[in-house]
């Protein structure tokens, strides 16, 4: 593991509190700044920035839960049948980050960033439609699961910027309970990849404490701002974070 700097707690404290509101506000793990952030200023390398920010997610989900469940706003059915495929993905994908060479996992996190961006302007967003439920959506929510699980484990990522924006496209749900079921999802699923990563060494414990925690302090800020922003307004705010953690990633790529 890399040396920390004197600097490093505060670092993680200011790094949580940023992830926990962003949480909250699009229903993802977090670890779509987690990522860059260790990478940028806590000097961690891609593998171990990728586990460090999994095991941080597990409390900064499990805030965002409540906050949407106060609301009403989780589908905890198709929440169980993300999970029944996530488990076993985000296994299959920390084997994946202890093999994977550096620059492949690099470039598979800026690609999965800019797909992202594109399908963020393809949603329309709706406040008032649930998700129907049918055997044959049954079984596509558990192989949706299964795909995110392994994205999980290599990325770093809670995976709700892919749940969200499949749950609202493909299966009809509301934005606020595709966030706050993404969100429900990921505890289980981050929690499954965080035990793959610990065997393997490439967690940061204490770190992800620290980050963890302070997260999960302000992810409610994250979850009313959600339920006060157009569905369409939050789309554009979160394309807009996602294009400059690109442009960062894309740059960092290219000097090698």
């Amino acid at each position: 593991m890399p040396a920390r700097p004197r600097s490093s707690w505060l670092v993680y404290l200011l790094i949580g509190m940023a992830a926990g509101v962003l949480s909250g506000l699009f229903g993802v793990g977090g670890g779509i700044l987690i990522v860059p952030a260790l990478l940028a200023f806590a000097g961690f390398d891609q593998r171990l920035a990728a586990g460090t920010s999994l095991a941080a997610i597990i409390p900064m989900s499990l805030s965002g839960v409540v906050g949407y469940a106060l609301g009403g706003h989780v589908d905890v059915l198709a929440a169980l049948l993300l999970v029944a495929g996530s488990v076993g993905g985000a296994q299959l994908g920390s084997v994946l980050l202890s093999r994977l060479p550096k620059r492949v996992l690099q470039l598979c996190f800026i690609v999965f960033i800019l797909v992202v961006i594109v399908s963020l302007f393809l949603v329309v967003p709706a406040r008032d439609s649930d998700i129907g439920m049918t055997p044959l959506l049954g079984a596509a929510l558990v192989l949706l699961g299964l795909v995110t699980g392994v994205l999980s484990g290599i990325l770093g990522i809670g995976g709700g910027i892919i749940i969200v924006p499949v749950l609202i496209m493909v299966f009809g749900a509301s934005d606020l309970v595709a966030k706050g079921t993404s969100l429900l999802m990921m505890v289980p699923t981050a929690l499954s990849g965080t035990i793959g990563n610990v065997v393997r060494r490439t967690v940061d414990v204490p770190a992800a404490a620290v980050v963890g925690v302070s997260a999960a302090l302000t992810t409610q800020l994250g979850v009313l701002g959600a339920q006060a922003l157009s569905p369409r307004a939050a789309s554009i705010v979160f394309a807009v974070f996602l294009m400059g953690i690109a442009v960062f990633q894309i740059r960092r790529f290219r000097r090698g």
